[in-house]
């Protein structure tokens, strides 16, 4: 089933609150479906706080955690949040949260910066406990990381069953995780450094991106068609000379610069060849749901103004 193009705006590198709800209001008027915000403990506003700030500020407009790291809250500490912001939005929360990946975040914090499999096991333990504690009911729940007795969260969320659950990464095992309990999968580059650099290059090609797409489909199985798939898109850009900004700026990603244009978290070209480029990631790969950054609400307006809800 082809999904409907959805593009989110994530307010990267805005610090001023008048700026942010500014931000908020632009991106309703200008059609994207979706304000969302980072969880790092660098220059940047904390998410949960600011999501509430961007709902207070609009009316229409849905809310992302893109995404939580899910090691720096407890589960249950974080479902009580969850469940006050979807009232506080009106039931226009989406919840989107990972295993965590930069690893000054965590030493900066004195958390411990486990290896990926104990995160994402750990991950997959919140997820349960935040999927039952969304039904407003008794949650029991003794794992390997977390033990919950009896919690109920009242009141609840808005939204029923809960509010739609991204889950994002770029590697197999957190993709899989989100192919079978998540409504809606970040397909991200793989930061396995915990780092941003050249290394996470390969992992944005577009044959690592086929890659993540049959770990997906095949952990999904009868549930993929009803899944909506999400990209970052690091680099958007309106330009007639697509070709010389691949090759300048690809080799600064680790990629070459036919990869620069093809890969989904790169949107270059004029408006026609980024509307051509998007219905590809359409086709090729299910990819309908479109993250772009603060600094391109304006350039990518036309574009949204014409794809939104196609």
């Amino acid at each position: 089933m082809v999904k409907p193009f959805r593009f989110s705006l994530t307010a990267t590198g805005i610090n001023d609150p008048t700026e942010f709800r500014e931000l908020a209001r632009r991106a309703e008027d200008l059609g994207y479906s979706t304000l969302s915000t980072a969880d790092h403990l660098d220059n940047q506003f904390a998410p949960l706080l600011a999501l509430t700030v961007a709902a207070e500020a609009t009316t229409t407009l849905r809310i992302l955690s893109l995404v939580l790291a899910n090691d720096y809250r407890h589960p249950v500490v974080l479902a009580k949040e969850i469940a006050t912001l979807d009232q506080f939005s009106g039931g226009r929360l989406e919840l989107g949260i990972g295993a965590g990946w930069m690893a000054t975040d965590y030493h900066q914090a004195g958390i411990p910066y486990d290896r990926p499999g104990i995160r994402i096991a750990r991950l997959a333990e919140s997820v349960t406990i935040l999927k039952a504690s969304f039904s407003a009911e008794h949650v029991d729940f003794e794992g390997e990381y977390y033990r919950v007795d009896g919690f109920v969260n009242t009141p609840g969320v808005m939204q029923r069953p809960g509010p739609p659950l991204m889950i994002a990464g770029g590697g197999q095992k957190v993709l899989s995780l989100a192919a079978r309990e998540a409504d809606i999968i970040g397909v991200n580059v793989a930061f396995g450094a915990g780092v941003v650099d050249a290394r996470a290059g390969a992992t944005a090609s577009p044959a690592a991106t086929d890659a993540k797409i049959r770990w997906i489909k095949e952990a999904a199985g009868p549930r993929f068609g009803a899944l909506e798939l999400h990209t970052r898109v690091h680099l958007a850009m309106i330009a007639d000379n697509r070709e010389e900004v691949a090759a300048t700026m690809g080799p600064a990603f680790g990629l070459s610069p036919d990869d620069a244009l093809r890969t989904p978290h790169a949107l270059i070209g004029t408006k026609a060849q980024c509307i051509e480029t998007l219905h590809r990631w359409r086709d090729d790969w299910g990819i309908s749901y479109i993250g772009l950054s603060a600094d391109a609400v304006n350039q990518m307006a036309p574009i949204v103004a014409q794809l939104a809800g196609t």
